[in-house]
C-alpha cells in the first residue's frame, strides 16, 4: 500500500480522533489507531470499547488497499515535531513494515495486525431503530449549553453524568443536571417527526462537540435502545447511552418567580470571581439585593478574610438575601452567551432561574441554580 498526505492534515485528524482512547485500556489494541486504506480515502478508527470514533481522509496518489494499526502515542508524537509537509507512506503488505519518508528524513517502524483490532457491529445495524437528521450546529449548540452542569462523579445516580436529550417531533430538548443546577435548552428549529430519548454520556458528547462543523451539514442519528450512530460524510460516532430513567426536569423548573434582577454579565462574573476569592471552602458568596444593587458578600471565618463589592442592577422585587455556590455562579455566568442575564427569584431557600435577556428564535434556554443555606 501507498498514500500521500500532507503532515497537518493527518496530525489534525488523527488529534481529534486520538480523544476517544483511554489512558489505560483492558485491551492493548485499543492503544491503536486502526488504518484501512480503499481508494483515495484513509479510514481511521479509534475506541474505547464504549466509544468509537471513525474519520474518513482523502489522500494522494493511492495504491493498493488493505489495513493496519499504529500505536496512538506512537505516530501523534513523531507528527508533532514535523513542520508542515508531504508525507509518503510505504506499507509493505506482507510483513506491515512502514516506512514514512518526509522532506530531510523518514521514519521506520512495524505495525500492527489490524485483525487483532475489534471489528463491533455499528448500532445502526443492532435491531429495531430510529433515524433522523439534524443539523450538525444544532447538535452542538446543545451540547455547548448544557454539559457544563452535568455531575462529574455521581455513582449512585448515574443517569447525572450525561446529557438527556428528549427528542419531540418539532424540537429536540437538551437537559444537564448535577442537582445543584440544571441547565435546559429547548431548540425549536430542528424537526424530527418522532419522539425518542436517551442519555448521552459526557465523552461522546464532548467528542461529537467537537467533530462538528458550525454549519447546516447534515448529520444522520440512529438510535436504539442501547446507543446511537451519528455520521456525516467525514466521521462517523458509535456511542453507548447511559441505562436508567433521567428524572423528571420539568417538575423542578419554577414557575411562579415574581421577582427579576437584570445585569450585565461581565459585570456580575468578574465581581463573583473576586470576591470568591476571599470565601470560605464552602463557596459561598451572598447576594444583597436592593432597587438598584447587589452587594456582593463571601467570608471566611477561619482564615479573617472576607470581601465586598457593589454592583449596578434593574431589580424588581423584595428586599432579600441570597447565597450561592461561587464555582457554580461562575461557571454559570461563563456558559450563558448574553451581554445582560435576567434572575428570576422568590424567597431565598427556592431554586433561582438564570435567563439570557435575549433568546434566539425557536429557542429556550434557562440555568436553574439551587441556592445555599445562609
Amino acid at each position: 500500500m501507498k498514500f500521500k498526505i500532507q503532515s497537518k492534515t493527518f496530525l489534525s485528524k488523527l488529534s481529534a480522533v486520538s480523544k476517544v482512547v483511554n489512558s489505560k485500556n483492558v485491551l492493548s489494541i485499543l492503544d491503536n489507531f486502526l488504518f484501512q486504506l480503499e481508494g483515495d480515502t484513509l479510514t481511521v478508527t479509534a475506541s474505547d470499547a464504549e466509544n468509537t470514533i471513525i474519520s474518513r481522509i482523502s489522500v494522494d496518489d493511492a495504491e493498493g488497499q488493505g489495513s493496519f494499526a499504529v500505536n496512538v502515542k506512537y505516530i501523534l508524537e513523531a507528527l508533532k515535531c514535523l513542520p508542515d509537509q508531504l508525507l509518503s507512506f510505504d506499507i509493505n503488505d506482507d510483513n506491515l513494515e512502514i516506512n514514512i519518508n518526509y522532506r530531510n528524513g523518514n521514519f521506520n517502524f512495524i505495525a500492527v495486525n489490524a485483525a487483532e483490532f475489534p471489528q463491533k457491529e455499528s448500532i445502526e445495524n443492532e435491531g429495531e431503530s430510529t433515524t433522523i437528521m439534524v443539523p450538525a450546529k444544532e447538535i452542538a449548540k446543545g451540547i455547548s449549553k448544557t454539559i457544563f452542569a452535568v455531575a462529574v462523579n455521581e455513582d449512585m445516580r448515574p443517569q447525572m453524568m450525561g446529557i438527556y436529550w428528549d427528542i419531540k417531533p418539532d424540537s429536540i430538548i437538551f437537559v444537564a443536571s448535577d442537582t445543584h443546577k440544571l441547565a435546559r435548552y429547548i431548540n425549536k428549529n430542528i424537526t424530527t417527526g418522532v419522539e425518542r430519548s436517551f442519555i448521552m454520556p459526557t465523552k461522546p458528547a464532548s467528542l461529537l462537540q467537537n467533530f462538528l462543523p458550525n454549519d447546516d451539514t447534515q448529520v444522520k442519528v440512529v438510535i436504539n435502545d442501547n446507543g446511537a450512530y451519528f455520521e456525516t460524510d467525514t466521521f462517523s460516532l458509535n456511542c453507548r447511552f447511559i441505562k436508567g430513567s433521567y428524572p423528571n426536569y420539568a417538575s423542578v423548573i419554577p414557575t411562579n418567580n415574581p421577582f427579576t434582577l437584570t445585569i450585565d454579565r461581565e459585570c456580575i462574573l468578574n465581581a463573583v470571581r473576586r470576591v470568591s476569592v476571599f470565601a470560605s471552602v464552602g463557596g459561598l458568596v451572598k447576594f444583597e439585593l436592593s432597587l438598584d444593587t447587589i452587594q456582593l458578600r463571601s467570608q471566611d471565618i477561619d482564615f479573617s478574610t472576607s470581601a465586598q463589592e457593589a454592583v449596578s442592577c434593574d431589580y424588581k422585587g423584595e428586599s432579600m438575601i441570597i447565597g450561592f455556590n461561587d464555582g457554580h455562579l461562575i461557571e454559570l455566568f461563563a456558559n450563558i452567551n448574553s451581554d445582560n442575564i435576567v434572575l428570576q427569584l422568590s424567597d431565598p431557600s427556592r431554586a433561582c432561574v438564570f435567563l439570557p435577556d435575549e433568546q434566539d428564535e425557536n429557542e429556550d434556554f434557562l440555568v436553574l441554580l439551587m441556592p445555599m443555606y445562609i
